[in-house]
């Protein structure tokens, strides 16, 4: 785990300013510490990236000389004069509340912060490996400078003392795993590029991250846009390329800026151009900015949108290695795939190696959503369990739930129901409890959550996203979606789930593009590890988990209602009927079985029949 002092530019505030701590409210703070800065204090306002501890926005670091750096969570506008006086060391008072940790062990001369806990020791950071994160959250990222601090563009040097081949074979050795999905080997991917006859050559960023609950490449777009380039760069020397395209959605409006301004520093610093590092390679990079498309996240589709045309799948082979963008051989990988290439190019493929297991190694990203205790940007080395990861570092179940199951992999992976959770996280591991690795989302779910909601929801979102070329995804997600629909509004008849299997295997055989493929993996899942789920929405109408508003309504015992009136105050739909001091009764037929009227009624009266 990096542990970043950082006191060399003097006193410093630094505010976390990726996406996510601006919604929690970090513009806020910043502008408040700007306003209060502007009587001509020495102190530097800086800005930084998403340290992944999302539940604890907005964070807030204090540099004071001298000094650790310090952490603050979930900063109010009414803390920033007391954080302010510590930074001007006008004071020494931490308030304690609000600070998470420091980033190293206290110097000898901060004896007074000894008993502050480490921030890389908190449960959240404690199991964690930073390769990928090492800087998010740690430095500007819009600033050069800073990267090169923290040992940027050193891989790229390293590259371009090698030839190609060498550079290519470093990466094989490493055994570097496409993290964008199917994990396929980057380096082999890589020589199937070089090797390919054609000229121009081209390397692709796939940043088109669509996956719901996930937001693993945006956050390292925005905390760390520098790698991206030099990872780009790397992979273009070692295949042949001189031009590079990130195609990037349009939704991620911060992570596009950020990584425009990176783009013009690595221009003017030589790191893209002609004669990079006064050497004779040549490469520069542009963006495409995506319309939202969950389809262009395929490699065919994703070139498609570039060269202007709808993003749409063609079928492969051809692969894009040997006819890609404008007919020519061309290499694609995701964020996360090349933010690991500076890494292994500064510290070599066997150093790679010892992180993860024999067939995976390295670490992987997740976004830890949905029902979690401790939600955010997690990087774990491979072969970690899910449980580990779940609930050593996110803390479990919120409120002290029970944990029932994982989705992995977005709508493309599968639920892990909580007695496979000791499953490794590895690409064969996942893929033996139905699932797969996917770009990295982790969205968690408690003993609340209905199962069968849960696959109707991943396909509706895959229907909706289907390009509508193949007639198996087109048609069949849309089938699979109603017989779904009609499991959780009690009209089901016995067969649907039978004919939900046949679809799925269907859908799964014939689509082209992986989005077709793998768009029944959710409903598979959850057949082969929710069975029981299915059948009692069939067979008895009954929601287990009681969310399926259509098999579910709310009653008030007459024997306990006090005609208190608490629960008609609190109905926004006013189906709750009676007189105070009488019995009160709700109309079944305008309730929407949102459940607010239950804990409003002190009397236990208001029951929930599913």
């Amino acid at each position: 785990m990096t542990q970043n002092t950082d006191i060399r530019h003097g006193a410093m505030v630094i505010v976390g300013m990726g996406t996510c701590g601006m919604a929690a409210g970090a513009s806020r703070i910043y502008d408040a510490f700007a306003e209060s800065l502007a009587t001509g204090d020495d102190v530097q306002l800086r800005k930084t990236g998403c340290i992944g501890y999302c539940t604890e926005e907005p964070l807030v670091d204090i540099i004071r000389p001298g000094w650790p750096r310090l952490s603050f969570g979930r900063v109010t506008s009414e803390d920033v004069e007391q954080l302010l006086a510590l930074v001007t060391e006008s004071s020494d008072a931490l308030p304690t509340d609000i600070l998470l940790g420091l980033h190293a062990a206290p110097d000898e001369d901060a004896h007074e912060l000894s008993d502050v806990p480490i921030l890389w020791d908190l449960p959240f950071f404690a199991k964690q490996r930073r390769r990928v994160l090492k800087n998010t959250g740690i430095i500007d990222p819009e600033s050069l400078q800073e990267y090169l601090d923290a040992g940027g563009y050193a891989g790229l040097e390293t590259a371009l003392q090698m030839t190609p081949e060498d550079v290519n074979e470093e990466v094989e050795e490493a055994g570097l795993r496409g993290r964008g999905g199917a994990g396929f080997p980057a380096g082999l991917k890589w020589r199937f590029a070089r090797e390919a006859e054609g000229q121009p050559k081209y390397v692709i960023c796939n940043a088109d991250e669509g996956d719901p609950g996930a937001f693993m490449d945006r956050s390292i777009l925005e905390g760390d846009p520098h790698v991206i380039i030099e990872g780009l760069a790397i992979a273009a020397y070692a295949i042949g390329a001189e031009h590079g395209y990130v195609y990037c959605r349009s939704e991620y409006p911060l992570a596009l800026e950020r990584l425009e301004k990176a783009i013009e520093d690595a221009r003017k610093a030589g790191y893209l151009g002609k004669s990079i590092l006064d050497s004779s390679f040549d490469f520069d990079v542009s963006i495409k900015k995506g319309a939202g498309a969950f389809v262009c996240g395929e490699e065919t589709a994703l070139i498609a949108s570039i060269e202007g045309y709808r993003g749409m799948p063609r079928p492969r082979p051809p692969f894009p290695a040997q006819l890609g963008l404008w007919g020519k051989p061309t290499n694609i990988n995701n964020v996360e795939t090349l933010a690991n290439v500076p890494h292994i190019l500064t510290r070599g493929a066997e150093e790679f190696r010892q992180g993860g297991t024999q067939d995976s190694p390295g670490t992987k990203v997740f976004a830890l959503a949905g029902k979690i205790e401790r939600g955010g940007l997690v990087e774990v080395p491979m072969g970690m369990t899910l449980r580990q990861t779940v609930e050593e570092i996110g803390g479990g179940a919120e409120n002290d739930g029970e944990l029932k199951a994982i989705q992995v992999g977005g709508p493309s992976g599968g639920c892990v129901p909580e007695h496979l959770l000791d499953t490794p996280v590895d690409y064969d591991s996942l893929s033996e409890v139905g699932t797969i690795m996917g770009s990295g989302g982790m969205l968690v779910m408690d003993e609340d959550t209905c199962m069968v909601e849960v696959a109707l929801f991943f396909m509706r979102f895959t229907q909706s996203e289907s390009c509508g070329k193949c007639v198996l995804c087109r048609e069949g997600t849309r089938r699979m979606m109603q017989i779904l629909e009609r499991i959780v509004s009690g009209d089901s008849t016995g067969d649907d789930m039978d004919l939900l299997e046949e679809l799925a295997s269907g859908v799964a055989e014939g689509s082209l593009c992986g989005l077709g493929k793998t768009a029944p993996n959710p409903v598979l899942s959850t057949l082969r590890h929710f069975r029981d789920e299915y059948d009692t929405h069939i067979k008895d109408r009954r929601c287990p988990a009681g969310m399926c508003a259509d098999l579910t309504y709310y009653w008030i015992d007459p024997e306990m209602c006090r005609g208190c009136t608490k629960c008609q105050e609190e109905c926004a739909v006013d189906c709750i009927h009676g007189e105070p001091g009488e019995v009160f009764e709700i109309d079944v037929t305008s309730c929407l079985q949102c459940g607010a009227c239950v804990p409003a009624c002190p009397f236990d009266a208001i029951k929930e029949v599913s």
